[in-house]
């Protein structure tokens, strides 16, 4: 019987909050503010929770492709509207990429021009999971169930679940949204092992959320692996998921404060495995607007997979964030219902819509139903016991003075 496990979460930082807000106009006057998520509590420990027999800490040889000679797709086509454009692959010196980071050494890596259109994304809703860390929700077997149903309605392209390894109920809840045949692929997050992939592979969901600390405080703390560690047990979770048919993303926890050099070599090996995306993750919550777009586009050149990211609302900067990611290559956002989640909890649906609307508002307006989202935001705030901010979006049929 696998071991029991807590919810993913971060290791610092207490409660907090922040808020802001802003105006613009779309056709005709429509008034647009947007909202930032509440003080939060309820931290948690994260732990690996697995001993491999025979893998010890410090490999050599482990992983058969090289972490610093990752592989580039020259026929990986990315989404360009109406059409596709191919990427094209280039050899770059040191001196090619932007550097402005400390840590973040490109040299010799094959990186691929930025040709994604920003307007294409995809949003996956992690209120069921991320949204679980906060004190007060509590959700049930039923409210779970409505709250699936509104995300799916309101129109996300993904709904994270919190890991079916977790406990015998989350199992079932999974397997029971899963059974719902919501248009939205069911997601569930799970820690880089084969045991958690097993169970997650079990209950029918459409792809995989793994994992695994990379910052220097996670591995000396959280699991106490190395990097050849972890990218022995990533390739083995990938091609395991791969064989199975479903989704895989693998994301380096706690990334802002990883060494990006070995960020972006990590990425390039599992880019070449096969893995649908890589994730880039604020657990902290401190990462700046432009650091964001100088990783993730460093980040962009280096694999042709998509990429997903997550902000926590620690300095007020989630959706400042997510949009940068847009904007330098990402193709993911994880949001939460009201930015519910662990400490001041991540980017909050309804800010990521209303500041992206006025940049790509016939993506929006034709891929998300606006007019459900205030039905969708007052069912998860009664749910957790909130109320919903003074500055919410508004929707933009509404009319305003």
């Amino acid at each position: 019987m696998p071991p029991s496990i807590t919810h993913h979460t971060s290791h610092t930082m207490g409660n907090g909050a922040s808020s802001s807000n802003s105006g613009c106009n779309i056709n005709g006057g429509a008034s647009i503010t947007h909202q930032a998520g509440h003080a939060m509590g309820n931290t948690m420990a994260n732990t690996t929770g697995e001993d491999d027999a025979g893998i010890s800490n410090h490999h050599s040889g482990i992983v058969e492709a090289s972490l610093t000679d990752p592989v580039a797709d020259d026929d990986y086509c990315f989404p360009t509207g109406p059409s596709s454009r191919r990427s094209s692959v280039v050899s770059v010196s040191h001196d090619d990429l932007d550097d402005s980071d400390a840590g973040t050494s490109t040299t010799g890596i094959t990186t691929m021009s930025n040709s994604v259109n920003l307007a294409r994304f995809s949003i996956i809703d992690s209120t069921l999971r991320e949204g679980e860390q906060m004190a007060t929700a509590n959700f049930n077997t039923a409210q779970k169930l409505m709250i699936a149903q509104a995300l799916d309605d309101f129109g996300v392209d993904y709904i994270e679940l919190t890991s079916p390894a977790a406990s015998p109920q989350s199992r079932a809840d999974c397997e029971a949204i899963c059974k719902l045949g919501l248009k939205a692929k069911i997601l569930c997050h799970i820690r880089c092992n084969m045991d958690d992939a097993r169970i997650a592979v079990s209950t029918g969901v459409d792809g995989i959320n793994m994992c695994i600390g990379t910052s220097p405080q996670l591995m000396a703390h959280s699991h106490g692996k190395d990097l050849k560690y972890i990218a022995a047990k990533a390739k083995e979770v990938v091609e395991y998921v791969r064989s199975e048919g479903i989704e895989i993303r693998f994301s380096g926890e706690d990334s802002f404060r990883s060494d990006f050099s070995e960020i972006l070599k990590l990425y390039s090996l599992v880019d070449s495995l096969g893995a649908d995306r890589v994730g880039i993750a604020d657990t902290v919550g401190g990462a700046t607007p432009m650091e964001v777009f100088d990783k993730i586009e460093a980040l962009r050149k280096v694999v042709s997979c998509d990429i997903e990211t997550h902000f926590h609302n620690d300095t007020g900067c989630a959706i400042a964030n997510a949009f940068m990611a847009v904007e330098a290559g990402a193709t993911h956002i994880d949001t939460t219902v009201l930015g519910i989640g662990e400490r001041n909890g991540i980017t909050p649906l309804g800010g990521l819509i209303a500041c992206l609307l006025p940049r790509y508002p016939e993506s929006i307006l034709n891929r998300y139903k606006l007019e459900k989202l205030g039905a969708l935001e007052e069912l998860v705030a009664g749910i957790v016991s909130v109320e919903i901010p003074f500055n919410r979006f508004a929707m933009p049929s509404q009319k305003c003075d």
